[in-house]
């Protein structure tokens, strides 16, 4: 049976028998499909009848090739492999250097990356402000969703005298929904040693961008390489990903014998004066085909040269040692409406999402309910007696490895006094419903406040009726 179907191979197709389904690609891509009763020998014959230097053969098991479906590969024969009749032997690629696979490797890489690359905003120009942006917000971020807060900030903040200049507060509301608030406070600290010591500029030298707030040995690379050319490798995790899997690398990638040898690989496969093509190449494969979960091995142009295909671990590559469990951690918080206004106060400086804006509110203490949990929080917080009259939502959200169940609840003052006394808060407000847009909020706060804003609006306005 043909298991390609009628579509699915080429017209050049070769038939001696039916027992073993086969196919052959060379480096553009195309494929041969060959069936016989020794797929060994066949290969050997066809290989020796027209000697491309380029041919591979997989046994698969797939529906379409061309579509990338598939179930399992197994590797058959290659040239510049050892060939051996009956056996297959592994390619010696511990080394990028000793068996010329660099050049393979780098030709096929590249050639891909020109066809597929993405249109992103920041490659128009590789202007380094624009990479340094790029990069600070792609930190625990989404392509898409960074894309997005990138074209945002751009055309608020154009250059670096912008983002020094601005308050941190409007720093922190343009960088709302993006977490990890250090990220935007030390990006602001960062504008104004450039504006200070650079006359504005993003410095291209890896020493000097780590000596600036907030760039870590990363972010300084991908800078360096990326928006200055400079040949420098650049690894994240999506690299390492990929350097794991195509020398099967079997230690836990976090390990610092396993980060120093994908530091070494990168740095003999980095081709000179190719940095920022071969960078960039590197974590688009990794995102859009090295992918952590069902990887498209099928359309992967290293996949000829992959030790972890080649070997059936890819699914185990790379190896992420122990992980870290899930921490569930149970909130309360309150929003308190006194004569038409809101109460909200403003975060420590050095608290965790220090600057930013908050209902009164913390975790519950063992065997305390909810709402009691939102009026000790208030009597502690700001020295407001107050009783919950009504439950406004129950929102979840992640970071970093803590999952936060947050109950929010309307409340109301039980006493005359609505002046605070603030334990935990650098400032407070008593403001409108409509300006509850105007200050950055916490991620479970902003996604409450989104939720009540679209499904209910009318219970912001007068949260107890």
């Amino acid at each position: 049976t043909d298991i390609f179907g009628d579509t699915a191979v080429p017209d050049k197709a070769v038939d001696e028998g039916e027992k073993l389904p086969m196919v052959f690609f060379n480096q553009k891509g195309e494929g041969l499909r060959l069936t016989g009763l020794d797929p060994f020998y066949d290969f050997f014959i066809l290989h020796r009848k027209c000697p491309l230097a380029s041919w591979v053969v997989f046994t698969i098991y797939t529906q379409d090739i061309r579509k990338g479906s598939q179930r399992e590969w197994i590797f058959m024969g290659c040239d510049g492999w050892q060939e051996k009749k009956g056996e297959t032997m592994e390619p010696e690629i511990e080394s990028v250097e000793t068996d010329g696979k660099k050049q393979h490797i780098e030709r096929r890489l590249l050639a891909w990356f020109r066809q597929t690359k993405r249109d992103l905003p920041w490659r128009q120009t590789y202007d380094p402000y624009h990479v340094w942006i790029s990069e600070i917000m792609l930190q625990q971020t989404q392509m898409d969703r960074g894309v997005e807060y990138f074209k945002r900030w751009i055309a608020r903040f154009p250059d670096v005298a912008a983002v020094a200049g601005a308050e941190e507060q409007e720093i922190l509301k343009l960088w709302e929904g993006l977490g990890y608030y250090a990220r935007a406070r030390n990006l602001h600290l960062a504008a104004q040693v450039m504006l200070r010591d650079y006359g504005g500029k993003i410095p291209c030298e890896y020493a000097a961008l780590r000596s600036l707030p907030g760039i870590g040995p990363y972010t300084a690379a991908a800078i360096a390489s990326i928006a200055c050319d400079q040949d420098i490798p650049v690894i994240d995790a999506n690299v390492a990903r990929i350097f794991a899997r195509l020398f099967d690398l079997d230690e836990p990638v976090k390990d610092r014998k396993c980060r120093e040898r994908i530091e070494q690989l990168a740095g003999e496969m980095l081709p000179k004066g190719k940095a920022r093509i071969h960078n960039q190449a590197l974590m688009d494969l990794g995102g859009l085909i090295c992918t952590p979960k069902k990887p498209l091995c099928a359309g992967c142009p290293l996949a000829q040269v992959c030790l972890a295909v080649l070997r059936g671990t890819v699914a185990d590559r790379p190896v992420i040692g122990n992980r870290q469990k899930t921490i569930l951690i149970e909130m309360a918080t309150g929003v308190l409406s006194h004569e038409g206004r809101l109460f909200i106060q403003q975060r420590l400086a050095d608290d965790i999402w220090g600057g930013l804006w908050e209902f009164p509110g913390g975790r519950l203490a063992e065997g305390e309910s909810p709402e009691q949990a939102v009026v000790r929080e208030y009597l502690e917080e700001t020295g407001f007696a107050v009783e919950v009259c009504g439950h406004m939502t129950t929102v979840i959200h992640h970071y970093t490895r803590y999952k936060v169940v947050l109950h929010c609840f309307a409340c109301r003052l039980t006493g005359d006094n609505h002046i605070p006394q603030l334990n935990a808060a650098q400032a407070c407000r008593w403001i409108l419903a409509d300006e509850l847009g105007l200050f950055a909020f916490p991620a479970g706060h902003r996604k409450f406040l989104d939720y009540m804003q679209q499904s209910c609006p009318e219970r912001l306005l007068a949260p107890c009726g």
